[in-house]
């Protein structure tokens, strides 16, 4: 399979290095395991739908960072003054402010005026310099800026959540194939038995002939054919399930619920090639994105604690004003008058019992003490569906060899079974139950194979590293830890 990237961009587009050009739809789309897999990263709606979270926690992102963003303000007015003749007073005002990470905010305002009143007209213009700085809450940038943080780590989370749907689908696909592959192996066991029980009723109907054998035993090779034609309406109808699912899964291109499909990949026994349990463990404490989402989310907590506590505190304020006004007949008059102030002090806050904010420290202590208990928890669990796995796998690859011991035996029974039917040393219905024992036998042998490539597909999904081990590598995925 040629390497594909996850592409977090606007779209988070699916790049696809290497991959061939589309094919035009025909009546039939041959497809390989790992063609159906493409096929579905591309096209699968509910994956595309998860492609845009990423995005859309960015955005949320620039939303907290806006915090710090500078802000203009202005503002105007008129009025007349009543009892003053042609009285009158215009104001305007601008300023810029912005609030600092360290938790100082910084203003300059400056402001102009025009009164007029019994005659006299004055102009006077002002110019104020404001800066407050928090010295107990909203003190220090690892408080203010946690809102951010956790904004980038639900970034980060989403981006593990798109692995996981990604990898789900995957396998989900995956699996979905070799099923269908599946059905039809049965469809052809089943289709080769009634063909092999049709010629049967010819032998036993010339024997009937020839005295060998008495009519009787024809009802029991009709009864067989009737028996096989129902077991392939049974597969047929079963394949019909296994496409609906994999064409939802997998959204062919052009037709996706009629055009005919055709899988490449025949039920052969893989190279699976394990390695020590342990290693596969190691992979999964490493690798699994609901594992890495959960360490993402006790720093999430962590950062929530530390915000709450500082909520605690009592606000207190250093606040510095430098401000001046000047006054003259006319803006461009020299010859004015000038107001100078300064001014510094300290605002306190202090809401008695500061119920509300301990509450709400108390929320995220025992929040965080939840999701860390998670993580153990969830650890927990990787070690027992990892293990579990590897022993499927383990099983899987001992039953293809015993399958195929099976089948072999039963394909020499039922040729002992035929040569003594021929003889007159055997009946109808001793053929027909070796028939049936070989038949059993070949459908389990087909499906110890199928059963080994699910194990195995398993096996990675829970271990995480089922993208990479198809080739699939996700874009930034560097950033994420």
């Amino acid at each position: 399979m040629a390497k594909t990237k996850f592409m977090f961009g606007a779209l988070l587009a699916l790049a696809v290095a290497g991959a061939e050009e589309v094919q035009p739809a025909t009546a039939t789309l041959d497809l390989t395991v790992a063609e159906a897999v493409m096929m579905a990263l591309e096209n699968n709606v509910a994956l595309r739908i998860e492609r845009l979270q990423p995005a859309v926690r960015k955005e949320y992102e620039q939303v907290e960072r806006a915090v710090f963003d500078p802000r203009l303000t202005a503002s105007a007015a008129a009025e007349n003054l009543a009892g003053a003749g042609d009285g009158h007073a215009l104001e305007a005002q601008a300023g810029v402010s912005r609030y600092f990470a360290t938790g100082t905010t910084a203003a300059v305002v400056a402001g102009a005026g025009d009164y007029a009143a019994n005659g006299d007209d004055e102009r006077a213009a002002s110019l104020d310099v404001r800066v407050t700085q928090a010295l107990l809450r909203g003190r220090g940038r690892d408080v203010n800026l946690a809102r951010l943080h956790q904004a980038a780590i639900d970034t980060r989370i989403s981006r593990h959540e798109l692995r996981g749907v990604a990898e789900a689908l995957m396998a989900s696909v995956e699996l979905a194939y070799w099923e269908c592959v599946l059905a039809r192996e049965k469809i052809e066991i089943y289709h080769r038995s009634l063909i092999v029980a049709e010629q049967q009723i010819g032998e036993v109907r010339e024997q009937i002939n020839v005295g060998k054998l008495a009519e009787l035993e024809l009802a029991a090779s009709e009864a067989e054919v009737a028996e096989k034609r129902e077991q392939l309406i049974a597969a047929r109808g079963e394949l019909a399930k296994r496409l609906l699912l994999f064409r939802r899964l997998a959204n062919p291109t052009g037709g996706q619920w009629t055009r005919e499909l055709h899988f490449l990949d025949r039920p052969e026994q893989p190279d699976v090639g394990l390695d020590d349990v342990e290693s596969h463990v190691r992979l999964g404490i490493r690798n699994r994105a609901d594992l890495r989402q959960a360490r993402l989310e006790v720093d999430r907590g962590e950062l929530e604690v530390v915000r709450t506590r500082n909520g605690l505190l009592p606000r207190l304020d250093l606040f510095v004003r430098l401000g001046g006004t000047r006054y003259a007949e006319s803006f461009g008059n020299r010859g004015d008058d000038r107001e100078w102030e300064a001014a510094a002090g300290l605002t306190l806050d202090f809401p008695l019992g500061r119920r509300e904010e301990k509450a709400r420290h108390r929320v995220a202590e025992l929040t965080l003490r939840q999701m860390e208990m998670a993580l153990a928890n969830m650890e927990q669990i990787i070690q027992y569906d990892v293990r579990a796995a590897y022993v499927e796998v383990g099983i899987a690859q001992e039953q293809i060899l015993a399958t195929a011991a099976t089948r072999k035996l039963r394909q020499d029974t039922l040729t002992a079974e035929q040569e003594k039917f021929r003889v007159g040393a055997s009946t109808t219905l001793l053929v027909a139950q070796a028939w049936r024992d070989l038949i059993a036998s070949q459908i389990n042998e087909v499906e110890a194979v199928i059963s080994l490539r699910k194990a195995n597909i398993g096996l990675y999904r829970l271990e995480g590293t089922l993208l990479e081990r198809r080739g699939i590598v996700m874009a930034d995925a560097t950033d994420l830890d």
